[in-house]
């Protein structure tokens, strides 16, 4: 992963609500959340919601997927892994007594 796309990411969610919304879908799994389920869940209202959602498409967090009528929303599990792996995969490279916690990343 390339730093500006790292940085645009975690910008995205250095939001409270897009941090609150984008939770909510990881814990929801594969199956996500319909758009109404999870605005009752956070308490947002629904032009917030589409506002803070619209941010966390456009940065390949979350997708939408239209079913039916249903607008359902997903998180986007390999561009997390993909943030998170960026994040940890240089830990303690530069420090010569802990050669193993680079490797345990």
């Amino acid at each position: 992963m390339k730093i500006d796309d790292a940085a645009t990411r975690l910008e995205a969610l250095g939001n409270r609500t897009r941090l609150q919304i984008y939770r909510a879908l990881v814990r929801a799994g594969q199956p996500g959340l319909p758009v109404g389920r999870l605005q009752d869940k956070l308490k947002i209202p629904a032009s917030t919601l589409s506002h803070h959602i619209k941010s966390l498409v456009a940065v390949g967090l979350i997708s939408q997927v239209r079913e039916s009528t249903t607008l359902v929303c997903h998180a986007n599990y390999d561009a997390m892994r993909g943030l998170v792996d960026f994040l940890v995969s240089e830990c303690c490279a530069d420090e010569t007594e802990c050669k193993d916690a680079r490797t345990a990343a």
